[in-house]
């Protein structure tokens, strides 16, 4: 049966939005490690919420998730951006044993998006090209890593923080990161000033050490989420010390800002409103 000439030109319209639209879609792979797969430390279904965020956003995006690196050799290609929630430090292997890959990524202008544990690397060739891919990092013996409720009093004015109101989040906040040289290319973006109770602990790689207590007794307020511009437009990046707890992700504001980061290290406009997304989590966060 012949299509009348009508349903044949809707058809070859919609075929021709779509294709435009796959065409021009963003990619987005997401990272996680087995992490503790609960309450804590859950990277798999952290990503989850988010990566569904993107999908359902209209945004025009495409995303995948991996538990551990790829094996799949076409992974990566035509990534926009990466997201990486895992462990870290010398634990850090999706960066660890890829360094070879993640430099070229870098060098490719791929965005990249790290949260909590996962900005922790051994200090040299890997804290090195942190810096390169984001802007900054946890190093040990300068970084701490306490618990603390942080009071987000004010937000810069950033495609970031579109549509992120003001909030207090009680999470395992690490601080005092190890930041390109003179902040060069750095915008912070979430900053508090943490309790001096936060110091009661003996030195050691994540505790306490003499660099922090000196910043401490300065007054120095705390940069635990920053956006990063790479020289001469090669890429973007984004890091935050927070996302210990899975709840948090039924949080709105802490929601948004996550997604309008991957958004922005994409090379995408992010929504004046920001990323649109509902919560998954039937969890009530006190005003």
């Amino acid at each position: 049966m012949k299509l009348s000439y009508t349903r044949s030109l809707i058809l070859t319209l919609t075929l021709a939005v779509f294709c435009s639209f796959a065409l021009g879609a963003k990619k987005v792979v997401f990272l996680a490690d087995g992490g503790k797969n609960n309450e804590k430390h859950n990277h798999v279904d952290g990503n989850d919420i988010l990566a569904n965020a993107l999908e359902e956003s209209k945004l025009g995006f495409e995303t995948a998730q991996y538990k551990g690196w790829p094996t799949d050799p076409k992974a990566f290609d035509g990534v926009d951006s990466v997201v990486m929630f895992c462990n870290g430090g010398k634990k850090h292997h999706l960066v660890m044993k890829h360094l070879d890959q993640f430099e070229k990524m870098i060098n490719d202008g791929v965005g990249f998006v790290f949260m909590h544990y996962g900005v922790e690397v051994p200090k040299g060739r890997a804290g090195d090209l942190m810096l390169r891919a984001m802007g900054g990092y946890f190093e040990e013996h300068w970084s701490v890593n306490p618990h603390w409720k942080a009071d987000f009093k004010s937000l810069p004015k950033h495609p970031i923080t579109h549509g992120v109101k003001p909030f207090v989040q009680d999470d395992e906040w690490y601080y005092h990161m190890r930041f390109q040289p003179n902040m060069k290319g750095v915008t912070p973006i979430l900053s508090a000033h943490p309790p001096q109770s936060t110091m009661n602990r003996p030195d050691g790689p994540h505790s306490n050490n003499p660099h922090v207590r000196k910043s401490m007794a300065a007054g120095e307020i705390q940069h635990i989420g920053w956006a990063y511009e790479r020289p001469n437009g090669k890429g973007r990046g984004f890091g935050t010390t927070g996302g210990h707890y899975h709840k948090t992700w039924a949080r709105d504001d802490w929601r948004t800002l996550i997604l309008n980061a991957i958004v922005w290290t994409a090379g995408v406009e992010v929504p004046k409103d920001g990323v649109p997304s509902i919560p998954t989590l039937n969890i009530a966060f006190p005003k």
